[in-house]
């Protein structure tokens, strides 16, 4: 079997240079990791510290990486998939073993000098094998979609614990993006987001749990057979979800309680877990039209906002660049977002779509999230800013990502581009 594989592969790698890339989305991607590197220099050049060249190797070995996957026929991954999934669950049990703790969270690996955050390939592993089952067996049959959530159960389950919460909201994202692209009834995934909405509802404000209680016992009725029992079942799903929520809230870590409500009033603990939404709202909006100027900044540059290099860096874009080069970064993730989407809409099969759909999904939540909390309209949950942000497992897995998708353009026929 092998042997008859491996000629075909050469064959194919031979015919298929690339002329069929999409070279903007490359370009776009390459530019704003470049542009990361130099918003990570500005946060660190009076600390003598070198995260910025770290940067900028690891994305050129990524764009490297990028371009090899880019000619390899992605559609290969349909036979090795049950094993990405396996090797990837595996990791995560031994992080759970021997893993290194941080920030509260034990997601490392060490090996020799660096840290690997198995957690960030997970993503990338769970997008591959969700577009391997929903190729096979589109989301319009119930039963698909839950043997997705089982699927998706494992890898969560084992994030979750770690605990990382952050990552495990992303695949939640992940999953539902691709159950929708995957033509999973709208309604359906309504109901799956409802017992977290009920979580949160149900304590903190009952008349709009009830409100939200009765919107989805009323699509249960439209969109699930056996209605009466469907509707009965939604609704106490929704109950039985309100009263885990006040559990799940004890069994919360402190600092993770704090990520999750200091954003609405930070100012209630402006010296400890408040302090890094404070510092970066006073430097974003310090920055005015058109910011203080690269390395003027008082809050970057003198170290106001701790780790402002990781989840905070927007917040360095905002001081030194101010709106207009706030904006322009987020034009710029729009841009590679119609970019990903066209990819997933002119691929030449299910799964190439649902790779590129399940890209679109984990970068435009992780965007918007990590924006959001920068200027306090979203919780800080450790969510770092695609290919801008240091942290070299999860650059390294946005630059596999992308040479994913630009595979997925690199075999796409000729007349579907976009």
């Amino acid at each position: 079997m092998i042997q008859k594989t491996l000629p075909r592969i050469r064959w194919r790698l031979l015919l298929t240079p690339w002329e069929q890339m999409d070279w903007s989305l490359l370009a776009l991607v390459v530019g704003l990791t470049v542009f990361g590197g130099l918003m990570i220099y500005t946060t660190e050049v009076h600390q003598g510290i070198q995260y910025s060249l770290q940067h900028l190797v690891l994305a050129a070995a990524g764009v490297a990486i990028a371009l090899g996957i880019a000619r390899w026929p992605y559609d290969l991954l349909l036979q090795w998939h049950w094993g990405i999934y396996a090797l990837t669950n595996l990791t995560l049990v031994v992080v759970m073993l021997i893993g290194v703790t941080a920030n509260g969270a034990q997601s490392w690996l060490q090996i020799g000098d660096f840290n690997v955050q198995p957690s960030e390939f997970a993503k990338l592993a769970l997008i591959v094998t969700l577009a391997a089952l929903l190729h096979h067996s589109p989301a319009s049959r119930l039963t698909a979609v839950v043997r997705v959530l089982a699927v998706t159960a494992l890898p969560w389950v084992l994030v979750f614990i770690q605990p990382d919460l952050g990552t495990s909201l992303v695949f939640g994202a992940i999953t539902l993006g691709m159950l929708y692209w995957g033509n999973a009834n709208p309604g359906w995934l309504v109901l799956l987001v409802s017992p977290l909405v009920s979580m949160f509802l149900f304590s903190l404000y009952f008349p709009g749990w009830l409100l939200w209680a009765i919107c989805t016992v009323a699509i249960a009725w439209l969109t699930l057979p056996w209605r009466i029992v469907s509707a009965v079942l939604v609704l106490g799903a929704n109950i039985a979800a309100g009263r885990i929520g006040i559990v799940v809230w004890n069994l919360l870590k402190d600092y993770q309680k704090d990520r999750l409500t200091l954003f609405l009033d930070p100012e209630q603990d402006p010296l400890g877990g408040g302090y890094h939404l404070i510092q970066s709202r006073i430097a974003i909006g310090s920055g005015g039209l058109w910011g203080r100027g690269l390395f003027h900044g008082s809050q970057t540059q003198l170290n106001f906002i701790p780790e402002q290099h990781t989840d905070f860096i927007y917040s360095a874009v905002g001081e030194e660049l101010g709106f207009i080069g706030s904006i322009a970064v987020i034009i710029v993730f729009w841009a590679i977002c119609v970019r990903l989407m066209a990819i997933a809409c002119s691929a030449k099969d299910d799964f190439g779509s649902l790779l590129a759909a399940g890209m679109l999904s984990m970068v435009a939540f992780q965007v918007v999230i990590n924006i959001g909390m920068t200027v306090g309209l979203a919780p800080i949950t450790g969510i770092p800013l695609p290919w801008m942000s240091y942290g070299r497992s999860a650059l390294l897995t946005n630059f596999i990502a992308l040479g994913l998708v630009e595979s997925v353009a690199n075999y796409r026929p000729k007349k579907q581009r976009y």
